[in-house]
């Protein structure tokens, strides 16, 4: 019997050296307690992720670029495509700023198509649009034919320059309607105003997964009483470096009161079936 993975579905990286708003690395200075410039000139290799995954018996990981420059740092494509070019272990999903990119439809199916990008990572609330506005309709649209899965930022941020009003999961309703042939995850699952929603959207809506990166495992029947029902729609993801360990978070998952078979699903069953691993 084959083991399911286990898959990190929410890696962040970092171009060095940093592009950025100054309040951004303070901030991040103050989480990691360290300079976080030299924090992202060590830690964005390659090997660095990979000896990640490792300590923490996790066999896969998503590398997420972010083009969000009035809000947070740059990680750039060409960074996660270099992260991930030598192994197998880290995938790269794109970052496409609507405010930035004329042609969305255009740019998603070259870094599909001619950089290999396995999904795409958009930021609502660090680039300023609502979900369900009609400029993204091409970009869902051409991922609905590509087969590639679309991440969200939902919910809060504490980044300072962040706007929470583009976080409500609800926004994603029209866009599952539109396009039900699209795969949808809820990147944090709505923290921490709209579990309810993220949890409602997991449920009545077939093509609409939630991913729970950013939130303590041993919390989350706390946050979804009943998680166990959506099992089959729950994505593990870490958020680094913005938790302790990547090894703790996958150890306070395991301990949770629920099945093997959840565990199995939430852990990678599940991403690995929408990132078609094998």
């Amino acid at each position: 019997m084959t083991r399911t993975p286990v898959i990190d579905f929410h890696l962040h990286c970092y171009d060095y050296p940093i592009q950025g708003p100054r309040s951004f690395i303070v901030f991040m200075d103050r989480e990691l307690g360290k300079s976080f410039e030299e924090f992202a000139r060590t830690h964005c290799t390659t090997q660095s992720y990979l000896d990640l995954l490792d300590n923490a018996g996790v066999d896969y990981g998503v590398i997420l670029a972010e083009i969000a420059p009035l809000t947070s740092v740059i990680a750039s494509n060409e960074t996660a495509r270099r992260l991930c070019a030598d192994t197998n272990r880290l995938l790269h999903f794109a970052s496409i700023n609507p405010s930035l990119v004329a042609r969305l439809d255009v740019e998603l199916e070259r870094l599909v198509r001619e950089e290999n990008f396995r999904g795409v990572k958009l930021y609502p609330t660090y680039q300023y649009f609502y979900p369900n506005d009609v400029r993204l309709y091409p970009l869902y649209a051409k991922a609905q034919e590509l087969g590639v899965p679309v991440l969200l930022h939902t919910g809060s941020s504490v980044f300072p320059a962040s706007r929470l009003k583009y976080g409500d999961p609800l926004y994603l309703d029209d866009v599952a309607v539109d396009f039900p042939d699209l795969t949808i995850v809820m990147a944090h699952s709505g923290r921490p105003f709209w579990y309810d929603r993220a949890y409602a959207l997991a449920r009545f809506r077939r093509n609409v997964y939630m991913e729970i990166a950013g939130l303590p495992p041993a919390r989350l029947l706390r946050y979804f009483p009943e998680l166990e029902r959506v099992a089959d729609k729950v994505i593990f993801g870490s958020d680094w470096p913005s938790v302790p360990t990547l090894k703790e978070n996958v150890a306070a998952l395991r301990a949770l009161p629920i099945s093997e078979e959840s565990k199995a699903q939430i852990l990678g069953g599940n991403a690995a079936r929408i990132l078609r691993l094998g």
